[in-house]
């Protein structure tokens, strides 16, 4: 992209004030930040959504933009990024792969297409630049706006029973469509480039200038952490299906003189129960990213302990750099490999619960020289 300024409409994959950090929000952030308008398309409501959580402040925050004649703008208080709201959606998803699904779904895309074309008319914007960020169940909106430039960002593999339902038809479609893929992962990389030739690989990449200050002295500790015995070993983000909770209970069980802090949302469906009763484990609960670095402030060392299976070996997390950045010294299981080009030296690779306590006590004598060295 050349260094002018653009319109950007950004289709998200999350809602913007979803208590998730998102992806595709932070990148709307980050083009706001290079000087370009931009325009966040959150995740649609269904009308089952819409029935289900129409009691939900979220959504009734939302409920005034819904109007068909309105073109359902929500200005933030970041300057030139502006939140678009679409109104609730047919819930289609139910339907079987097949004719009935694909022709209601042009219907639904429409619904979305007429938001847009209404933002696009009220604020006289000619040309633009469309980026679908992992929404690949719309995958025919840029045949209808006529962007500069259509973008499919991927960051995952379509993986989940409910994205594979319809998902594996419509990313194909998407990929199509669009103009360039970008992908966050090598073997994503590798695996689109075979279906569309302009691909490209951009691994994700993180705010060091808002990491590097846990290591500033006059960061504070986060209060949920500040009476936790040390050393504290530490991970942050969402508590979630991809975290090798077996490897978990062996290295807490053999290092019980250490606190294991989990500091993010916890999806407790996903959390063997077991996990939840180990003494020296704890969690805080959902912590805002601003407070990023008082958190990791206190953490002696910081964790990756994702399993090893076909979707994380496509993972490249953001918070493996933010660790760095923050000059921790950082543990990771053995799941995506292709990240060692990118951390050099400076993360321990493990493929076993063992190896993951011995690179624990070793990194507690380094104090993460290596990490603050590289800042």
């Amino acid at each position: 992209m050349q260094n002018t300024k653009k319109c950007i409409f950004i289709l998200g994959a999350t809602r913007f004030d979803s208590q998730y950090e998102s992806t595709s929000y932070t990148l709307a952030k980050e083009f706001e930040k290079n000087g370009h308008t931009v325009y966040y398309i959150e995740y649609p409501y269904t009308w089952i959504d819409s029935y289900r959580l129409r009691s939900a402040p979220e959504f009734k925050k939302r409920k005034e933009y819904f109007k068909g004649k309105d073109h359902g703008i929500i200005r933030t208080e970041i300057n030139n990024l502006s939140i678009v709201v679409i109104p609730p959606l047919p819930s289609i998803h139910f339907l079987p792969e097949g004719f009935i699904y694909r022709k209601l779904l042009v219907t639904t895309e429409k619904i979305i297409v007429k938001r847009l074309q209404k933002v696009i008319s009220s604020q006289n914007i000619t040309d633009f630049i469309f980026i679908n960020s992992f929404v690949f169940h719309y995958p025919n909106l840029a045949d209808y706006i006529k962007p500069q430039t259509a973008i499919y960002h991927c960051v995952d593999p379509v993986i989940t029973p409910y994205d594979i339902k319809h998902g594996l038809v419509s990313e194909k479609i998407l990929i199509q469509k669009s103009d360039l893929v970008i992908c966050t992962s090598k073997k994503l990389y590798e695996e689109k480039k075979k279906a569309h030739p302009h691909t490209y690989f951009i691994p994700n990449a993180a705010d060091i200038n808002h990491s590097i200050k846990a290591i500033n002295s006059k960061t504070e500790v986060h209060s949920s952490l500040a009476r936790i015995k040390k050393p504290i070993i530490g991970y942050f983000g969402n508590i979630e299906r991809r975290i090798d909770y077996s490897l978990l209970e062996e290295v807490a069980a053999n290092n019980p003189d250490k606190s294991f802090v989990f500091a993010g949302p916890v999806e407790k469906h996903l959390v063997p129960e077991s996990f939840f009763s180990i003494p020296n484990v704890y969690f805080t609960g959902r912590v805002d990213y601003n407070m990023m670095p008082n958190v990791l402030k206190a953490f002696d060392v910081a964790l990756i302990p994702f399993k090893k299976t076909q979707e994380s070996s496509t993972v490249f997390p953001l918070k493996l750099f933010e660790y760095l950045g923050a000059g921790k010294p950082v543990v990771a299981t053995d799941f995506n490999m292709d990240l060692k080009q990118f951390t050099q030296n400076l993360v321990t690779y493990c493929s076993d619960a063992r190896q993951f306590s011995d690179a624990i006590n070793v990194s507690l004598l380094t104090d993460g020289a290596a990490s603050k060295r590289a800042n």
